[in-house]
């Protein structure tokens, strides 16, 4: 009976964290896919204003990078 109980605990355990990789990957492409945007934004040309915002932006998104995409 304990066989059991551990066989599902690990069980369950794997599947949850295959779940949860499965999110992360999904939000590190979402961040990626916003810096390619905001990068591409900025090669079209931007006012002094909206280069601030900009690399705000893109500072908060690679720092969201970093934790996500390990």
């Amino acid at each position: 009976m304990k066989s059991l109980a551990w066989v599902l605990l690990v069980s369950l355990s794997l599947s949850t964290a295959a779940a949860v990789g499965k999110v992360d990957k999904a939000a590190c492409a979402e961040v990626k896919e916003k810096i390619r945007t905001i990068e591409s934004r900025m090669r079209a040309g931007y006012t002094r204003a909206q280069g601030e915002r900009y690399e705000e932006r893109l500072r908060e998104l690679k720092a969201k990078r970093y934790k996500l995409c390990r």
